[in-house]
């Protein structure tokens, strides 16, 4: 599951939530740990939210995926030339080798407890780069600053190249670049070896989990077309973790389905990976549950609601895991 838990205010909502999940059968999350949150002036680490969910994961026996990202107002206050236009996802060159330390901290403080960290967070859509045009070549670069110094901190650490949004946006688009054209553009820039696994996102939309995938069609197997561009650069024998995935129900978001085509395409999508995708480690859905209602569309994709009154899909979902136990044993 993907969670939200470093939003949480009282601690015993992160515990219940993790208590959930590995009921539901999910034996890893994946958090969302910014960089913000964590480094509130340079060299200054509270580490307080995070040691919270590590020891409230480890006590239930679950795995954390850590994504990395958002960047400290005192990185972005050095960004003289654009004063008054950066955003938190603001991440000027200078600053690079800034995030490098921090990483490299992070995988320090976390090895053996969390060994998965990915950097950043859709750099193919304008928004996620700071709403700057995007740069597969400044991502490379980021990946390139982040890679040797997190792995001296920690030899075991994964560092995974970020999930790409699903868009079809063409070469020039201010608002991003098509997720499989970005991906062979990084290859391009020589990005292969700063990075271990490659994170992806696939949403499934109005589609069936088992519709194939398509260039011009966002579904759930557009990953199979990451997946080709890795193998055609020599990147075959590296894992691939499913970081977001799922099917929204809002009963008038045009992309939603109804909540029994939800949980159909969810159950459906589960057993195909688990038949035909070997090369993906994990997969992790969108998502468990929000601190707070967003009052739109993405209320639709959690699993339960804020005062963590399950909805369907959580026990369809569970009886799927549990079935697989029982198979295995």
């Amino acid at each position: 599951m993907h969670t939200r838990l470093i939003d949480e205010v009282e601690e015993w909502k992160i515990q219940r939530s993790l208590q959930l999940i590995r009921e539901m059968g999910a034996s890893t999350i994946v958090e969302f740990l910014p960089w913000a949150y964590i480094e509130t002036s340079d060299n200054f680490y509270d580490w307080h939210n995070v040691d919270r969910i590590v020891r409230h994961a480890q006590n239930q026996g679950i795995r954390i995926i850590a994504r990395m990202g958002l960047v400290p107002a005192w990185v972005r206050q050095r960004d003289t030339e654009n004063v008054g236009l950066t955003t938190l996802n603001t991440l000027p060159r200078a600053a690079y080798p800034d995030f490098a330390e921090f990483v490299s901290a992070f995988a320090g403080r976390y090895q053996g407890v969390i060994d998965q960290i990915v950097i950043w967070n859709e750099p193919n859509l304008a928004f996620e780069w700071g709403f700057s045009a995007v740069s597969p070549v400044g991502y490379a670069d980021l990946l390139r600053t982040v890679y040797r110094s997190a792995h001296a901190a920690n030899p075991d650490v994964e560092i995974l190249a970020a999930g790409l949004a699903p868009t079809l946006e063409p070469e020039g688009s201010p608002h991003g670049l098509n997720d499989v054209s970005y991906l062979e553009a990084l290859y391009d820039a020589e990005a292969s070896d700063f990075f271990d696994a490659l994170a992806v996102h696939t949403y499934g939309f109005t589609h069936p989990a088992e519709a194939a995938a398509s260039p011009d069609v966002l579904n759930f197997r557009r990953a199979e077309l990451l997946r080709e561009v890795m193998v055609r650069n020599g990147d075959g024998d590296k894992p691939v973790y499913v970081t977001e995935t799922g099917w929204n129900d809002h009963p008038r978001w045009i992309h939603a389905v109804t909540p029994a085509q939800r949980v159909a395409y969810t159950l459906d999508a589960l057993r195909f990976t688990e038949k035909n995708w070997q090369w993906a480690e994990r997969i992790c859905l969108w998502v468990f549950r929000y601190p707070q209602p967003t009052l739109s569309y993405p209320d639709h994709f959690t699993f339960a609601d804020t005062v963590f009154q399950l909805h369907p899909i959580y026990y369809e979902v569970q009886a799927y895991a549990r079935s697989g136990i029982v198979e295995a044993r």
